[in-house]
């Protein structure tokens, strides 16, 4: 086997605006094609631990095993940041001393887009299949209906059902194409039922974090979710009050604890959840909390409530692999994404590290070889694929969402406003953040 040549990532300061200096590569002309006679060097950078680093750097020997004329640099750091400050700088020069393949989250796959520093991914349509990805899993690396990155794999919101409680408790397990007053009604007669756990602390019919399930719950609601896809709000007052009135039905009737129970439960690592400890019988969260939250008992993933039909459930990407456009390779780039998201050899060796595979045929591959939880959350991934929804990006202005909802949350909780006082504040400042 080869050996590997890496270079130390540099810090660099963050650059507060990308001043795009000079042109972009091409788009995959013929200057670009690949050529199997060709020495090739490629840099590639991701963010991650030591582990990641490790297992990235197998997948990458079998690549160059495989293609003796490219030799592959690796640039890993340690947290996205340091990688997204140093791309800043690489584009804002041009965008010839940025990686030809690196990792991407959150909006930079749109905000590298819109610039045109990535890559058209039609351009080398030949070298790296994209069509077998579901639609709403490619949203926010698509700008004007043209793909910029692929995605890694990810997660997808759930309904967590802790079954042995529900037994405990004498409540039928809900089925799929339950609604909202379902929920309601057993998590009351669970919460107000008078059990404990093993340990002797009493159990709740809800573990209710409201930032894992709102957006879920608007997606079920508005044609577009939380944001329109002009970067504005895709959802009314009314329908926000709606949540919060299921909340308070949920209090009324002993589904959910106590106030002050909610609000310290926000920020639990999942391992001390009341969920994860044997303390309520229902929660919302993300599929790869299903290792943590397996160890309550017989635990099983379905889709959310919902009153209309919709899921809202929208699968959400760990990251993107994207291509620098001004690569001098755009196809042996693209071979090397492709490598690692669709080669079996190398998809066996990432498994579920960054998420479910999103491609389908990746996912036949990955899900026996899992774990039980890990094959649950890739079965529910599998179920997600027909059943999701198309979300819009989050803009910038919603990063306030997390803790606006909380804090509106609080508030109707404690009885300090009514859901429509607290929805119609909420519109208000989502709304002039988003401005």
């Amino acid at each position: 086997m080869r050996t590997r040549r890496s270079r130390v990532a540099v810090g660099i300061l963050a650059a507060t605006t990308l001043l795009l200096s000079g042109c972009f590569g091409s788009d995959g002309g013929s200057a670009g094609e690949y050529d199997p006679d060709e020495e090739i060097e490629l840099e590639i950078s991701w963010w991650g631990d030591d582990n990641r680093a490790r297992l990235f750097g197998e997948v990458i020997d079998l690549f160059e095993d495989e293609h003796p004329n490219i030799t592959v640099v690796e640039t890993p750091v340690g947290a996205p940041d340091d990688l997204f400050n140093r791309l800043a700088t690489d584009f804002a020069g041009g965008g010839d001393t940025a990686p030809d393949v690196f990792a991407l989250g959150g909006a930079k796959p749109q905000e590298y887009g819109d610039l045109g520093a990535l890559l058209d991914l039609s351009t080398v349509g030949d070298r790296l299949d994209t069509t077998a990805y579901p639609d709403f899993s490619l949203t926010s690396a698509i700008v004007d209906d043209t793909l910029y990155g692929l995605p890694t794999g990810g997660n997808a919101t759930a309904a967590f059902i802790n079954a042995d409680i529900f037994e405990q408790a004498g409540v039928p397990l809900p089925e799929e194409g339950w609604n909202w007053d379902q929920l309601v009604e057993a998590a009351g007669q669970i919460g107000s039922a008078g059990l404990t756990n093993d340990e002797g602390n009493p159990i709740f019919g809800i573990d209710l974090r409201i930032q894992d399930i709102l957006g879920t719950y608007a997606g079920q609601l508005s044609e577009v979710g939380m944001y329109d896809w002009d970067g504005g709000l895709g959802v009314d007052a009314d329908q926000i009050a709606g949540w919060y009135e299921i909340e308070e039905r949920l209090l009324d009737n002993g589904g959910l604890p106590d106030p002050s129970i909610v609000t310290a439960n926000w920020q639990l690592p999942p391992d001390q959840q009341p969920f994860t400890i044997g303390q309520a019988a229902v929660t919302f969260g993300y599929t790869n909390l299903m290792s943590a939250y397996s160890a309550a008992g017989d635990v099983r993933m379905m889709l959310p409530p919902t009153d209309t039909g919709v899921s809202g459930v929208a699968l959400l990407p760990s990251g993107f692999w994207s291509v620098n456009a001004a690569s001098p390779h755009p196809e042996a780039a693209a071979m090397l994404i492709d490598w690692f998201l669709h080669e079996p050899a190398a998809v066996e060796l990432v498994l579920d590290t960054r998420g479910v595979p999103f491609n389908p045929d990746s996912l036949e591959i990955v899900s026996p070889l899992l774990d039980e939880p890990g094959q649950a959350a890739a079965d529910y991934v599998g179920i997600v694929f027909d059943e999701g929804v198309v979300a819009p990006p989050q803009p910038a202005g919603g990063s306030i969402m997390n803790e606006l909802s909380q804090r509106m949350e609080t508030e109707v909780l404690f009885g300090r406003m009514s859901s429509d006082e607290a929805a119609d504040q909420w519109v208000q400042e989502l709304g002039e953040a988003l401005e």
